[in-house]
């Protein structure tokens, strides 16, 4: 855990330059997201998810309900996202669960998968009251 204050510094910094832009980075998404997503876990339950957000290549950010919203570290990149906002496939969610290093997601464009490497639950609270700070700056 000794990187955590340097996780926590790159994150306040890329908040203070994307409040002055006014639109977030791919760089300054990841940073708010994964300062405030908790531990790695195993599996999620799964339903079909309310929303989601490419974050990078190797991110996404996948809402689940209205204050759940979880983390997921992809083996991308792998995705065609194509320049518009595309539909993800996940499969195989055996028994309604998202397991990682199990399940993979792909876009239906994309002849190749990308498998769930990592799931990190997100504190959407959090998150929100972070971009109502940068936007108040």
């Amino acid at each position: 855990m000794r990187s955590l204050p340097y996780v926590l510094l790159f994150a306040s910094l890329s908040l203070a330059a994307c409040a002055s832009t006014g639109r977030m980075s791919d760089t300054d998404k990841l940073a708010l997201y994964s300062s405030h997503a908790g531990a790695p876990v195993r599996d999620i339950r799964y339903n079909t998810p309310i929303g989601w957000d490419k974050i990078d290549d190797h991110h996404l950010l996948l809402t689940t309900r209205p204050t759940e919203a979880w983390l997921l570290r992809i083996s991308g990149p792998c995705m065609d996202w194509g320049g518009a906002t595309p539909t993800i496939v996940i499969s195989p969610v055996t028994g309604g669960r998202l397991s990682a290093k199990f399940d993979r997601i792909h876009t239906p464009e994309s002849p190749v998968s990308c498998r769930i490497e990592e799931i990190r639950p997100v504190d959407v609270a959090a998150v929100r009251a972070g971009r109502e700070a940068m936007a108040a700056n």
